[in-house]
């Protein structure tokens, strides 16, 4: 592999080191890829991700060829149709964080109940309907979920995010973990009162330099 890939692997066990370490993720049930040349390189499936070395990283083409020496995470079809449907994105990260899994389990979206909701593209989160996990049916219904928004909650499963670089996906789906505690907090005591939808706009557009800039 040459500096580039190199560096795209080791970014990749970097996240996925620091999503376990702040409790986006729990033990190997998250994934993460990042597009690399005509396909993309994502987390092997079952393999604790303190034993993962640069090499174990598995290289998907988009006909769904995997090249390495393990297989990729069961949800590879939702990373590569994603990165399919999204030409901006370059990066994926999946995990079940405990708040967004609550509201997942559900199927209650988030809506706009703070301006940093902005951070996930539009007003509300949505909640992609269950399929199995690492089917052709969830993957159609999480393409359709993150349609004009860059994270979205997948039903009794967990979240999704996407983003221009694969730091960048990783501060989104904390901020989206955040959101998800601050409205279960909120349900608990009561009526929640929410943003409209022309606040939220007005956000997005002062959003172009907001957040992590990697």
């Amino acid at each position: 592999m040459d500096a580039d890939e190199r560096t795209k692997r080791e970014a990749i066990i970097a996240a996925c080191l620091e999503m376990n370490r702040s409790g986006l993720n729990q033990g190997t049930s998250g994934n993460i890829s990042v597009r690399h040349g005509e396909g993309l390189l994502i987390t092997p499936t079952a393999i604790a991700y303190e034993k993962l070395v640069p090499e174990d990283i598995v290289f998907l083409a988009m006909d769904g060829t995997a090249t390495g020496r393990h297989r990729p995470s069961s949800e590879w079809r939702f990373h590569r149709d994603i990165l399919a449907a999204r030409p901006e994105a370059q990066a994926v990260v999946h995990a079940h964080p405990l708040a967004c899994t609550t509201l997942a389990i559900l199927n209650r979206e988030i809506p706009a109940i703070h301006y940093m909701i902005a951070a996930a593209g539009g007003p509300t989160i949505r909640v992609a309907p269950y399929a199995i996990y690492g089917s052709e049916e969830l993957s159609h219904h999480a393409v359709a979920a993150l349609d004009g928004r860059l994270a979205c909650l997948l039903e009794h499963h967990g979240m999704i995010a996407i983003g221009p670089s694969l730091a960048r996906t990783l501060w989104t789906a904390v901020e989206v973990e955040t959101l998800a505690r601050q409205y279960l907090g909120c349900l608990q005591l009561g009526e929640v009162r929410i943003l409209s939808e022309a606040q939220i706009a007005e956000v997005i557009e002062k959003f172009s330099g907001y957040g992590l800039q990697v």
